[in-house]
């Protein structure tokens, strides 16, 4: 049936079984980068739409990070939109998504399609994660534990081992989210306090809609 499909896809892409997923989740698998084991505070760098909407123009080559948050918000039209006037300009704009982000495998590339954008520009974990380090900015609009450096750095961690995305590896690293809250794994994410990493707090479509409106009136002056 379709449902033991996509709990298959699921289930693959976390790296998990499914007895696992549905009777342990990640709690009982780690026990590193908890939240509630949290001993020191880390700081994190903010920024504002304006300084994101320069680091925006000055960049080449962008990868576009969406997850669960972007779904939530409805953000995605008005961040195809930014996209679209990004490439009319010239910039190399892409999507990476992760096979388990949003409600179910394959939601944001619908999302996403019916805002506009292209398939062309659509690319999936395994096809565009080597490509993280050779990128001058990524924008991640409302991901968490598919992004999460946790994974693969920290063998302790709940979701050790789970593929992510890689984004840490670009030159900059933009995280639009409404706060520094949990994802679904409840383990914190190392990449927010990351030296290249700056956050963007706030809704995604209320960003993504400022992010437009000052990147429209900048490329035309």
């Amino acid at each position: 049936s379709s449902g033991a499909i996509l709990s298959y896809i699921m289930c693959k892409a976390m790296n998990r079984s499914l007895p696992n997923v549905i009777f342990g989740g990640y709690s009982a698998l780690g026990e590193g980068s908890k939240t509630s084991d949290r001993n020191s505070i880390q700081t994190y760098q903010e920024t504002n739409v304006n300084s994101v909407s320069a680091n925006i123009q000055n960049a080449s080559n962008i990868i576009i990070t969406p997850g669960y948050g972007l779904c939530v918000a409805k953000a995605q039209y008005p961040l195809a939109e930014m996209v679209h006037e990004l490439k009319k300009f010239g910039k190399k704009v892409r999507f990476a998504i992760h096979p388990v982000a949003g409600r179910m495998p394959g939601q944001l590339n619908v999302l996403l399609a019916e805002a506009g954008v292209s398939y062309d520009d659509v690319f999936e974990m395994d096809e565009i994660n080597d490509d993280f380090k050779s990128t001058d900015l990524v924008l991640v609009i409302g991901a968490n534990d598919t992004i999460n450096s946790a994974a693969e750095d920290d063998p302790k961690s709940p979701i050790a081992g789970m593929p992510v995305l890689k984004v840490w590896e670009a030159d900059n690293v933009i995280v639009v989210k409404r706060s520094l809250g949990i994802g679904y794994a409840a383990v914190d994410n190392p990449v927010f306090y990351k030296s290249n990493t700056s956050m963007l707090l706030g809704d995604a479509k209320t960003v993504c809609e400022q992010l437009l409106n000052k990147i429209k009136v900048d490329l035309q002056q």
